[in-house]
């Protein structure tokens, strides 16, 4: 099939495709005079790139998913190990939205409707953050 229909029965577009051969997460397709032919391995990698992005992993990880798709049962722990890794990511940004939505609802609870000449959130926003500059002053220490 050609790119189009291999896109559309994959559920993306010609440029998705495209940029996954970049990336080297599709081997390039065999050449039918100008066009390229894909087969179903292609939509079914496609397939399976969308579905550990709706997890969560990232485009290097998901490369390292796709080579380790035909290893040997005894190495199929490393797909645990970087799917393990994924879990305590998501719980460490779990972590963060929630303090997050903490800070937020006190600010908003802080918030009088207009009933005072300042506005907490925006005083709050507009504060010096000492944590913050530290940081900032060591990424531009750093380089």
């Amino acid at each position: 099939m050609w790119i189009a229909q291999a896109a559309q029965a994959a559920g993306v577009n010609q440029q998705t495709f495209r940029y996954y051969e970049r990336r080297g997460l599709l081997p390039r397709p065999p050449r039918r005079g100008a066009f390229r032919a894909y087969g179903d391995d292609a939509v079914q990698a496609v397939l399976f790139i969308k579905r550990a992005q709706e997890l969560g992993f990232s485009l290097d990880e998901v490369q390292q998913l796709l080579r380790l798709r035909g290893v040997a049962p005894e190495q199929r722990h490393r797909v645990r190990t970087i799917a393990e890794l994924k879990l305590a990511d998501i719980d460490t940004k779990i972590a963060r939205l929630r303090a997050m939505r903490r800070a937020l609802t006190r600010l908003v609870r802080s918030c009088h409707h207009g009933g005072t000449p300042s506005c907490p959130i925006i005083e709050s926003l507009s504060a010096p953050d000492p944590v913050h500059d530290v940081r900032r002053k060591r990424k531009v220490a750093n380089g």
